[in-house]
C-alpha cells in the first residue's frame, strides 16, 4: 500500500544466509515481515506467510512499519490523508504491546487487529483495540497508546529498519530474509496450502535473480479476504 510505484530489490535464498536461519534449527528460514495493520494488501500477504509456515521450513518474525510515517510531508488525496490520520493508532498499539510483552505478541495481535479491520470490516476505535489486545493476551490498557506519542520514537525506528532495506519508493508489506529484502508480493486472495508454498518458491526464485527489480501488472481486483 503506497503512493509510489514499487521496485523490487533482489533476494537470495539458496543457500539461505546464515543470518536467515534459526539457531535452534539451521534448516528453518526466518522471514521478517514489516506490516501496517491498516493496509489490506499487507494483511493478505501476512495470511499467505502464515500458510507458508505450514508447508515450508519458514518461521515468520513480525515487525511494525507505518504508512503514516512513510507518507509524512507528501501531497496526498484528501481521502487517503484522512485514512492515514487514523493509521497512527494501531501501529502505536503494536509497538507498545511489543515493548510490554515482547515482539512475540505481534503475530497474535496483528491477527486480532487485521481480522477485525479487513474481514469483519470494523473501524479501528478504542473498543476494537481493547478487544484485539485482550484476544492476543496483551494488556488491554495498552489501547491508550493509540492517542499517545510516547511510542513514536520506537515506531519510527521499527519503520526505518524495514523501509531502509528496500528504499522509500515502496510501502507495506516488506519481507526480508537475512540481508535481502523486497516489497510484496501483492496478492489476492491469499494462496493456501500447496499453492502458498509454490508462490513462496517462485517469489524467492524470481527475486533472487541478480539485477531483477520489478514485475508488475495493474490490479483489477479488490482485496479478497475470504
Amino acid at each position: 500500500m503506497s503512493t509510489e510505484t514499487p521496485p523490487a530489490p533482489t533476494l537470495t535464498l539458496t543457500p539461505a544466509p546464515a543470518s536467515a536461519t534459526t539457531e535452534t534449527n539451521p534448516g528453518t528460514v526466518v522471514a521478517d515481515l514489516w506490516f501496517d495493520p491498516m493496509c489490506p494488501w499487507a494483511w493478505l500477504t501476512s495470511r499467505w506467510l502464515v500458510e507458508v509456515e505450514q508447508v515450508r521450513p519458514v518461521r515468520v518474525r513480525w515487525h511494525v512499519m507505518s504508512l503514516a510515517v512513510l507518507n509524512e510531508g507528501r501531497d496526498l488525496p484528501e481521502q487517503y490523508a484522512a485514512l492515514l490520520a487514523k493509521a497512527w493508532g494501531p501501529v502505536r498499539i503494536c509497538i507498545a504491546a511489543a515493548e510490554r510483552h515482547g515482539e512475540g505478541i505481534l503475530a497474535a495481535l496483528y491477527t486480532a487487529l487485521g481480522r477485525r479491520r479487513h474481514v469483519e470490516k470494523a473501524e479501528f476505535d478504542e473498543a476494537v483495540f481493547v478487544a484485539a489486545l485482550t484476544e492476543a493476551g496483551a494488556d488491554p490498557a495498552l489501547a491508550a497508546a493509540a492517542t499517545s506519542t510516547e511510542w513514536d520514537a520506537k515506531l519510527r525506528a521499527s519503520h526505518a529498519d524495514g523501509i531502509g532495506r528496500v528504499g522509500m519508493d515502496v510501502g507495506t508489506p516488506v519481507i526480508a530474509v537475512g540481508d535481502n529484502a523486497f516489497f510484496g508480493p501483492v496478492i489476492t486472495p491469499a494462496p493456501k496450502g500447496a499453492d502458498a508454498g509454490r508462490l513462496w518458491d517462485g517469489v524467492l526464485l524470481v527475486a533472487g535473480t541478480p539485477g531483477f527489480y520489478e514485475l508488475k501488472r495493474s490490479r483489477e481486483t479488490e482485496p479478497i479476504f475470504t
